[in-house]
């Protein structure tokens, strides 16, 4: 049985994603998503489960900058889950003015709660298990969590099924030390983190190598280096898996252009869509054009 580390505490939608991830391994709760990471870091833990992005507030930037930072780690897996909150309040029956949540949370029920709680009072909390433990030792009066939070904290549920968007949906990565990677499926996506040249035309020309091969762009992230206003590092996420041989041939592409490139995984997507292959474009082509260009080099072909 393996340890995996996720964002806690007990009765967020880390741990659901986590009990998706890792259904047969020991869920161990951390505070925050870097600790989960250090934790993974350190052998501590053999993986962590963090969210990464949520389709209504977009990029889960601790993730994308805890992945950037310190001792390398590679996303194996990934869980798409639908974000559909309870509202739990105190057994006691006392009146509702402070709900708390994760700031995510609440901007995902801004509408629920204006219609439903209109006199009661939004407070940030570190995350929505945090808050409905802060509602059970009395510091609030009710709590914005993920459905599981029940089955950890003798609340009173107010409702159930709260989303101002039916089909929201938070992806949720499984992150290891670098080892051997996932097979590729046909239906995968590459991460990586690129530290470009603050000159005019770097993002572009990155986008540019993707796009002489084909290969389809699933996300695009900015996020400003520590230390240096003004520049920046690039979260892309694209189809295709490692292994083939037209990416990576775009990653050793990418790799020319940037001061540094750090490889954040290759895994099936959650939601099974096929890489998308342009004309002369696909594995086989590649394949083809450099046994061709080898052959040259040997002098076999006039």
């Amino acid at each position: 049985m393996s340890r995996i580390a996720y964002f806690g505490p007990q009765g967020t939608f880390t741990e659901q994603a986590a009990r998706v991830l890792a259904p047969e391994d020991e869920l161990v709760p951390a505070e925050t998503i870097r600790l989960a990471l250090a934790a993974v870091r350190a052998g501590d833990a053999d993986a962590a489960c963090v969210p990464v992005e949520n389709s209504v507030e977009g990029a889960v930037t601790a993730t994308l900058d805890s992945l950037a930072e310190d001792l390398p780690l590679v996303a194996v897996a990934e869980a798409l889950l639908p974000v559909h909150f309870s509202v739990l309040a105190r057994p006691d029956g006392a009146e509702i003015k402070t709900v708390a949540s994760h700031p995510h949370a609440l901007a995902q029920v801004r509408r629920w709660l204006e219609d439903n709680l209109p006199g009661a009072t939004p407070v940030a909390t570190s995350s929505t298990a945090a808050a409905a433990v802060e509602v059970q030792s009395g510091q609030f009066d009710a709590a914005v969590t993920a459905p599981v939070a029940v089955e950890h904290y003798p609340l009173r549920v107010l409702a159930t099924g709260v989303a101002d968007e039916n089909d929201a949906q938070t992806r949720f990565l499984l992150v290891r030390r670098p080892g051997p990677l996932p097979e590729p499926s046909g239906s995968d996506r590459t991460s990586v983190v690129a530290a470009a040249a603050n000159r005019t035309g770097t993002l572009a020309e990155l986008l540019t190598e993707l796009a002489f091969r084909g290969i389809n762009l699933t996300k695009l992230d900015a996020r400003p280096l520590r230390g240096n206003f003004g520049e920046y590092r690039f979260f892309i996420d694209f189809e295709g898996h490692v292994a083939e041989p037209r990416i990576g041939d775009a990653l050793a592409a990418l790799r020319r252009r940037c001061d540094n490139v750090r490889f954040l995984g290759s895994h099936p997507r959650a939601d099974g869509v096929p890489a998308t292959i342009e004309p002369a474009g696909g594995n086989d082509d590649f394949t083809s054009a450099a046994t061709w260009v080898a052959a040259v080099r040997k002098g076999e072909l006039a």
